[in-house]
């Protein structure tokens, strides 16, 4: 049994994100979780909530199958770039204007449970 979950739009960029997103791939939940919980990357947390969502996910669409988060592996986790809309000035110099991007991302995240990892 599989379950995704997406976040959109997020603030951050992508290549940041990767990194995060490389640590946690094919490890079980709690693992994942924990490694998530000690990085001193301010970065991780929309990583986290997108996790945490997918996990929320898959025990909901068990329903009677009762699984727990111990049973669930991150099967896939992917960052890509979103739109660069938010774009801000910063004073250059001479008066003028120097315009810098601020980064957006779409994380998608895949979980499913063990027995089915070994199969596949």
């Amino acid at each position: 049994m599989e379950a995704i979950a997406r976040s959109r739009f997020q603030r951050g960029s992508a290549k940041k994100l990767n990194r995060i997103a490389t640590l946690i791939r094919n490890k079980d939940v709690p693992t994942a979780l924990a490694i998530m919980a000690f990085l001193p990357k301010p970065s991780k947390r929309p990583l986290m909530k997108t996790l945490h969502s997918a996990v929320a996910n898959a025990i909901v669409k068990a329903g009677k199958a009762r699984i727990k988060e111990e049973d669930l592996v991150v099967k896939e986790v992917r960052v890509d770039n979103g739109p660069n809309v938010m774009k801000r000035l910063m004073p250059g110099p001479r008066g003028t204007a120097s315009v810098f991007v601020r980064h957006m991302c779409h994380i998608y995240v895949k979980v499913g449970t063990k027995d089915q990892e070994q199969k596949g």
